[in-house]
């Protein structure tokens, strides 16, 4: 069995490579060649890719996806290192310093019974900071501004989601599932209206309050609508495949019957399947 890597040296030698690949003279063209901008959308497909590795319980994937968003950060902090700005010392510093900060009750004495105390704390003491925070204005939507702060890093779904808890949290919200229904019925039939009237971007805007609404229906439900969806895809593409390999992966020329009968039959396969194993 191979000896577990020193974590100090680990790290240092990814920032030394990372460094190489930076390198304006013998680095890699296409490292060299990005920016922060550049790199957001590899930190959120990452991101993505560990959650996926962490639903499927694969720790050998799940390894190999840290790894990747870990050089997504450390990628960061050499970009904004070589422009003098910040380098990942600071980072984790920075980190650390927060932790520390935000929980008194492991490093400072104070007590916290349970999760949701500590939970509290953390939102009292993040909420201290930024009344003490010189550059702050008093706001006259202090929920809002949070959330928008809040969300602005997280994927629209997800986001949707801190948005209707904390709302609902906040008194913003409906007096049972029925009226949460009822509202998942009037926004479909405006994005209907929408579709039929040819503006897209109208189509687009009522399209997002019917995924906000049914995201409010599983808040109410207590279920996860990330998880729901990425089921759903994994579903999806576990007939999809069936589909294809029944036609040779042409679908080209087919009728939507022939289609729909081959979707149905790999449902009933996998139905079949699942039920022959447990």
């Amino acid at each position: 069995m191979a000896a577990t890597p020193d974590p100090t040296a680990a790290v240092s030698e990814l920032i030394a490579v990372v460094a190489q690949l930076r390198n304006p003279e013998s680095g890699c063209p296409w490292d060299l060649e990005q920016t922060h901008a550049s790199l957001v959308p590899y930190v959120l497909e990452e991101a993505h890719e560990v959650a996926d590795a962490i639903r499927h319980g694969d720790d050998a994937h799940l390894k190999e996806e840290l790894g990747d968003l870990l050089l997504q950060v450390v990628l960061h902090a050499q970009i904004a290192q070589e422009e003098g700005r910040f380098d990942l010392a600071q980072i984790a510093a920075g980190i650390s310093e927060k932790l520390v900060r935000r929980h008194p009750h492991v490093f400072a004495g104070a007590e916290a019974a349970d999760s949701a105390a500590v939970k509290a704390n953390w939102e009292a003491i993040k909420a201290a900071e930024k009344a003490a925070d010189p550059a702050g204005q008093p706001s006259a939507s202090p929920l809002s501004d949070r959330l928008a702060g809040k969300v602005r890093g997280q994927p629209a779904l997800a986001g949707a989601m801190t948005i209707s808890k904390k709302a609902a949290a906040a008194g913003f919200e409906w007096d049972d599932m029925a009226g949460v229904w009822e509202k998942v019925h009037e926004e479909l039939d405006e994005l209907k209206e929408a579709v039929a009237s040819g503006d897209k971007a109208h189509a687009q805007e009522e399209l997002g309050d019917v995924l906000f609404t049914l995201v409010n229906v599983a808040r109410w439900c207590g279920i996860d609508p990330e998880a729901g969806l990425a089921g759903t895809n994994r579903r999806f593409l576990d007939r999809f495949s069936r589909v294809e390999a029944a036609l040779g992966g042409n679908l080209q020329g087919r009728s939507i019957r022939e289609l729909e009968g081959l979707w149905q039959q790999a449902k009933a396969e996998i139905r079949a399947a699942q039920s022959s194993e447990s």
